[in-house]
């Protein structure tokens, strides 16, 4: 008897120790859900607006904005109240030409172009910034400490040693494929903020090869962007382009960051890099039906019946930027 007792109370204890171990991944899971904020409505809206420029997911090299985690690094200070963020971020995407906090983005990258967001949204980003973590790019840190600690001494040191010309090509391609980049990034988010998707679709049939062509002039360079599944076939890459696309295509599926791939012959250079989807691209570059809505896919339907650009996912190779330019013209 006293050894059914005794099995007994082993058995009720080692019930109550395997119940407690239950109990702290339910509640982790429930305080990280809450600390991500998933379902706030400035999550929503950053994503689906503001990283059409300011995506996590870029490389470095590809931004045309600055991430999120450096505006909120920049405006958010430790005596910073939820009020005042919010009062500084409605007045300067209200007055982007206004005094920037962060000068060194505001250098690179230009002043971000007026778009008329109404200021509960903006105070809905505001609200999620300042109380939530946001997604670092995958280089933040390594780039904030060559800024900030160590690596700045490092840098000042590789300063003094000349750049290999195949660097000094691959900056100045990435440089002129960013330009066309943020050409087209800025003014179709005027056109989605305006007319919708719809609008976007007709903004890029009439608009998007001469705005590239304008940046190609002020360059003196030759700016292409060209894909194996082109929605205008003026845009359709050539053999050369083709196996650079699939090699892109390699490297991402591997989840390895691609770099520039720089030729040099007769006087000239030619740098290619890949064009990679996001979120806001799957709005006219996904599944019919799905992500691109009945709507829009008339209207491709409409301006490009040879339209082969859709069906991709996040994150994907959509074609390469093909850029041709004179060493004389840089040196």
């Amino acid at each position: 008897m006293k050894q059914i007792i005794l099995l007994s109370v082993l058995l009720f204890l080692a019930s109550c120790k395997d119940k407690s171990k239950t109990v702290p991944i339910d509640t982790t899971s429930e305080n990280e859900f809450a600390r991500t904020g998933e379902n706030h409505p400035g999550k929503q809206i950053l994503e689906t607006e503001c990283y059409i420029c300011h995506n996590p997911k870029e490389s470095e090299e590809s931004m045309i904005a600055p991430p999120m985690i450096v505006i909120k690094r920049h405006y958010i200070a430790e005596n910073t109240t939820k009020d005042q963020f919010t009062e500084d971020l409605i007045k300067w995407v209200n007055d982007p030409e206004t005094e920037s906090k962060i000068p060194a983005a505001h250098k690179r990258f230009g002043a971000m172009p007026y778009i008329p967001y109404p200021d509960d949204a903006i105070a809905q980003v505001a609200d999620y910034l300042y109380d939530y973590e946001v997604e670092k790019p995958v280089w933040f840190d390594a780039h904030f400490e060559s800024v900030h600690g160590k690596g700045k001494r490092i840098g000042k040191r590789k300063m003094q040693t000349a750049e290999p010309p195949q660097d000094k090509y691959a900056k100045i391609g990435m440089e002129y494929a960013l330009a066309a980049k943020g050409a087209l990034g800025k003014n179709l988010m005027k056109a989605i903020q305006q007319n919708g998707t719809v609008g976007a679709v007709a903004f890029c049939n009439v608009k998007a090869l001469p705005l590239t062509d304008s940046i190609s002039i002020m360059k003196n360079a030759i700016i292409k962007r060209v894909s194996d599944k082109p929605r205008n076939p003026d845009n359709a890459a050539d053999m050369e382009e083709l196996g650079y696309i699939r090699y892109f295509k390699k490297l991402t599926a591997a989840g390895k960051q691609p770099k520039p791939v720089v030729k040099t012959e007769n006087g000239e250079v030619d740098f290619y890099f890949p064009i990679t989807t996001n979120a806001m691209c799957l709005q006219c570059h996904g599944k019919p039906n799905d992500q691109i809505q009945p709507a829009t896919l008339s209207a491709l339907k409409n301006l490009y019946p040879a339209d082969k650009a859709v069906g991709y996912g996040e994150n994907e190779v959509r074609g390469l930027w093909a850029i041709n330019f004179d060493k004389e013209s840089v040196e």
